[in-house]
């Protein structure tokens, strides 16, 4: 079972409870669910009611689709400060995806009916959704501008530094096999081998053992992806 934590992680880490006072973060604190997952752990399935609006407070999630041939359509990962499900809180629907813990992971969820009744309570924190819902289309805009604009080197350079980042670690073990990381920036395990092999004779990064990676000079290595 998920051990349960006692200490608040969520609620400063999301955008839709901005501009709320001591008191009104006290009472979304107090209808927040707190759960620590392990690794490989389903945070939701493909076909699942959604009934919970989900916060990541720290590690990352793999959400993706199983396509008819048994092999899994990586979508998008989630990180510290993500959050899942918030639209389909006013509206009743299932997940067309299923998310996996890549690593040990902070989820904190408020169920359906109490989202809605703080709705009712702080009309803000529904101009907040609506703002965070707008501002989720203008990144999958430019997710899919830098696909199209961006070369894999960039990309991958940049999967490294947010992931460090999001995981607080360097070095860091990525969550990621190569197929995966692969399928997720639109190229070949083989392409990413040959990046990692060639920042690392730059001294950029330092390929270690178990997936790790440690990343020796951030600012130069996404200089040298950028062009």
């Amino acid at each position: 079972m998920p051990k349960q934590l006692h200490q608040h992680h969520c609620v400063p880490l999301v955008p839709i409870f901005k501009n709320l006072n001591i008191e009104q973060t006290a009472v979304v604190e107090s209808i927040v669910h707190h759960q620590q997952l392990p690794a490989n752990s389903v945070l939701y399935q493909e076909g699942n009611r959604i009934d919970a609006l989900s916060i990541i407070a720290n590690g990352q999630i793999k959400v993706f689709r199983t396509a008819e041939n048994g092999k899994e359509q990586l979508l998008y990962l989630l990180q510290a400060g993500d959050i899942n499900g918030e639209a389909a809180l006013f509206n009743q629907t299932e997940h067309n995806s299923t998310a996996i813990t890549l690593t040990p992971t902070t989820v904190c969820t408020i169920n359906r009916a109490d989202f809605q009744n703080l709705l009712t309570r702080y009309p803000q924190i529904g101009m907040n959704v609506m703002n965070t819902l707008g501002s989720r289309l203008l990144e999958l805009e430019r997710q899919t501008t830098k696909s199209n604009t961006e070369s894999v080197a960039s990309r991958l350079a940049d999967y490294l530094v947010e992931t460090a980042s999001a995981l607080n670690q360097n070095p860091v073990r990525l969550p990621l096999k190569n197929k995966d990381l692969a399928t997720l920036l639109g190229t070949t395990p083989e392409t990413i081998s040959r990046y990692f092999k060639q920042w690392h004779e730059q001294h950029l990064i330092t390929k270690l053992e178990r997936h790790q990676i440690k990343l020796n000079d951030v600012d130069n290595l996404l200089l040298a992806t950028s062009n």
